[in-house]
């Protein structure tokens, strides 16, 4: 087992990021000329981390999938993004923000990393506001902030419920400049189907142009995979249908260890699923939580009353309704992160509570902030003995202004008003934590090859806050990697341009050729979309929001024979030359069938529960914790890094031990 070097700086915790920037090697920007770097996605890591890279000086070729950059997953964030400006005077801070992601990560992520993000956050927001991005404004004209879940202040930065998609386009805007000046040369409906390794350092990507199927080659001094998570390995999730994970598998295949796998998280606020029909689940932005409170009926009764339609939630009255999330953590309420939320809900429903047909529905009611606007509203327009009417009128207006995008995609979706009815919610896969193991520079385990934003390991331990994402993303691609890659190139100036006919580019391509050939020579009689829901659920079941011994260990056994099934059964129509969404959702899903049984392996590892990863056999059975994932620090305070050796099953186990210098190591507690 090898020691895994995070490269982490030496000295103060405050000082590591100064003192790296003031000491690692740069690269003149003369000689930045000399100098390709591949970009893979172009969502808020990859296209910050483009724009910025070609903004200054490097050659820059960028990859996505999408026919456009805006159509990367990011968009599809809603809520905000994090930023320790404590602008509410409520006593935010950096280590505040520090401390509140350790935390919420349930004490396994890099201390390191996390206080760096911690620390440029506040750039992140200048950056944004610079390009335009129109985030909410208080009375005065200073940016407003609301509050998310695992946390005390309020931090948050949003633009309605379409932050995503501001700052999508914000990145956007500065990629086009760089692209409009020919420093990045932009490569849509490209999927990158192989990493090219030369001597030990990655050099280059094999891509496959989508609408002709064209394979091709393209070399570069370093690869950066923006690529997002791996959260469809479950089938159905709040991610775009097209997230795939086969960027991050293939540079795993080739050497970068992939860490955590068993780390995904589950959201709280989804729309419930309506039937084995659907292809996606839908999020609702956890800044609801704030005005939102979470509740089930506190009777069997009506609970089966409210099932059979012989009574509306509208009905009950205060003292029969259950908002446990209250009853049990005082302290935070309905703002306790993310895995704690979830489970919750899980285990009301599994407790017979759900409110929907299928029992796996909570609700989600904003009566009581609409009331509290409503008569705040009045106040503030002078109006005296508002009727309830006017009451209710003015605060379905101020929530409509903080929430009015949300509401209105609920109220398509379901065709129910949630101005007038609580929302049904229920857990769903959102997130996933886990990904390419990367040091302090975000380098993986191959020289050369890089990962940032959600497709690398690094900032959110076993459980993301709310907002945090967006703020990574950012971190990385415009604050973090155009600092640490310079560090690698400035060895790379004498280089030249490297050759595509390298015998290492022949074999790459060759590879991903027979691959192709493979799949579409099978001539099965099952699409590919039949053995990816059989994989979901399988996962969903066995290795979703509660794991355990043999639920893992018979997931690992039927994921194995799905995937033997998949290369035996599976019809791919059409041919490869040219354009054939099934082709690529098969190369998509043979990469989850190895990946879900490498997660599974992870977690059946992992005898702790930790944040988004909880075994039932590792519970809090008394005291004022009892019910909540209990940890094991003595055994299990290490990044789990696995090696490809060949299959999933004998993936070779690498460790890197986390140290808590600054932060005390304790059981979290959200009472």
């Amino acid at each position: 087992m090898a020691t895994l070097d995070s490269k982490i700086p030496e000295g103060p915790l405050k000082d590591k990021w100064t003192k790296h920037k003031d000491t690692i090697n740069l690269v003149n920007p003369a000689n930045k000329r000399l100098i390709d770097v591949i970009v893979v996605g172009t969502g808020l890591a990859g296209g910050s981390a483009a724009a910025s890279l070609a903004e200054m000086g490097y050659n820059v070729k960028a990859f996505c999938y999408q026919d456009s950059p805006r159509r990367a997953h990011s968009i599809a964030a809603q809520g905000g993004i994090n930023a320790a400006k404590n602008y509410q005077n409520d006593g935010d801070s950096v280590y505040r923000l520090f401390y509140d992601t350790v935390k919420g990560g349930d004490y396994r992520a890099r201390e390191a990393n996390v206080y760096r993000l911690a620390e440029v956050s506040a750039n992140i927001i200048d950056q944004c506001v610079a390009q335009g991005v129109p985030f909410a404004r208080e009375y005065g004209g200073l940016l407003d902030n609301r509050s998310f879940g695992g946390v005390l202040v309020s931090r948050t930065f949003y633009a309605k419920g379409q932050t995503g998609q501001q700052l999508l386009l914000g990145a956007y805007s500065a990629l086009s400049r760089q692209i409009g000046k020919g420093k990045v040369q932009m490569f849509g409906r490209h999927e990158m189907l192989d990493l090219v390794v030369v001597e030990g350092k990655a050099r280059g990507i094999i891509a496959r142009d989508m609408i002709t199927g064209e394979i091709t080659r393209h070399s570069a001094h370093a690869v950066v995979i923006a690529s997002g998570g791996y959260g469809n390995v479950f089938f159905l999730s709040t991610n775009a249908m097209g997230s795939n994970a086969t960027a991050a598998w293939k540079i795993h295949k080739k050497g970068a260890y992939f860490a955590n796998p068993c780390y995904t998280q589950i959201h709280p606020t989804c729309i419930p699923r309506s039937g084995d029909h659907q292809s996606k689940l839908t999020l609702m932005s956890e800044s609801l939580r704030n005005d939102g409170r979470i509740w089930v009926p506190k009777k069997m009764e009506d609970v089966m009353a409210i099932r059979e339609g012989k009574k509306k939630p509208t009905d009950l009255s205060e003292d029969e309704r259950d908002y446990y999330l209250e009853r049990r953590y005082p302290a935070f309420g309905n703002l306790v992160p993310r895995d704690v939320a979830s489970r919750a809900a899980k285990e009301r429903c599994d407790a017979g509570f759900g409110v929907n047909q299928t029992g796996e529905a909570v609700y989600l009611d904003f009566k009581s902030a609409i009331h509290r606007y409503g008569k705040e509203k009045a106040l503030v327009e002078g109006i005296s003995n508002p009727s309830e009417a006017q009451i209710i009128k003015l605060g379905e207006e101020v929530v409509e202004a903080k929430y009015g995008n949300l509401f209105q995609m609920y109220y398509k979706i379901t065709d129910e008003n949630p101005y007038k009815t609580p929302m049904k919610i229920y857990p769903a896969v959102h997130y996933t934590m886990g990904g390419i193991w990367v040091d302090y520079n975000l380098m993986t385990t191959v020289p050369g090859c890089y990962a940032a934003g959600e497709a690398n390991f690094s900032d959110h331990g076993a459980n993301r806050l709310g907002a945090s994402a967006l703020m990574q993303g950012l971190a990385d691609g415009y604050f973090v990697l155009p600092y640490t890659i310079g560090d690698y190139l400035s060895h790379e100036i004498r280089t030249g341009k490297i050759s595509t006919d390298l015998p290492e580019f022949v074999e790459a391509e060759k590879a991903v050729q027979d691959q192709i050939d493979r799949l579409m020579n099978i001539k099965g009689s099952k699409s590919v979309d039949h053995f990816h829901k059989r994989l979901g659920k399988v996962m969903w079941d066995k290795v979703g929001m509660a794991r355990n011994e043999q639920g893992l260990k018979e997931a690992m056994e039927e994921i194995r024979q799905i995937r033997e099934e998949f290369w035996s059964d599976v019809r791919i129509p059409g041919d490869a030359n040219g354009l054939n969404p099934e082709l690529e959702k098969a190369g998509r899903v043979a990469d989850f069938l190895e990946l879900g049984e490498l997660f599974a392996k992870d977690a059946l590892h992992r005898t702790e529960s930790c944040g988004g990863h909880f075994r039932e056999e590792s519970v809090e059975l008394d005291g004022p914790q009892k019910g909540e994932a209990k940890r094991d620090d003595v055994n299990f305070a290490y990044v789990a890094a696995w090696e490809w050796t060949g299959d999933p099953k004998d993936a070779k186990l690498h460790k890197e031990e986390l140290e808590f210098k600054d932060i005390e190591l304790k059981q979290r507690s959200y009472k």
